[in-house]
Parts: C-alpha cells; structure tokens; sequence
C-alpha cells in the first residue's frame, strides 16, 4: 500500500484484474473446462488473443484471419503492446 505515496496513479484496488479473467472464469464454468493440457493451453492462448484485440480496439476474428492467410494488414499485437507501454506512466493502464 505505501507504493502508491510513491506513485499516486497507481489504483488501490484490483478490479482491473478481475474484470480481466471474469469472462474466461465464466467460459470455463459452464464448459466444465479442457479434456487434454493441448486443450488448455489453446482456450487460454485463444482466450488471451481475444482479450488484447478487445483493448487495442482489433476485430479478433479479423485480426486471426489475417494472421491465418498471411495478408500482414493488421500490426502484430507484441508491436501494439510495445509502443502502449512507452506512452503510459508506470502503473497507469489503459481504459480496458
């Protein structure tokens, strides 16, 4: 708690991360989850991509087309992230 006398724009709650996981949890509740760790780790890779698309304002599923077909119009997400963190303080997110 004493960080943020340090660094006032820092939030002194965790909402942010838990509206984050709250649709995954969901997902995962009524699907009763994976068969197999491949199964994990495509719902959660999926599950990620969708969530970065969503805060940078990217279409997932045309974002995951393109990608697929190889036609580069959309920036790659880790450029995206990159360039975001040179624009914020530390400890301020964006609006997600």
């Amino acid at each position: 708690m004493l960080l943020v006398l340090d660094d006032p724009s820092l939030p002194l709650h965790n909402n942010l991360s838990e509206s984050q996981i709250r649709e995954y949890v969901k997902r995962r509740k009524v699907s009763g989850g994976t068969r197999s760790d491949a199964g994990r780790q495509c719902r959660d890779t999926f599950a990620s991509l969708k969530k970065t698309c969503r805060l940078y304002g990217l279409s997932f599923w045309d974002y995951l087309t393109d990608r697929l077909t190889g036609n580069a119009l959309f920036p790659r997400l880790a450029n995206l992230i990159e360039k975001a963190s040179h624009n914020l303080p530390c400890g301020v997110c964006s609006s997600y």
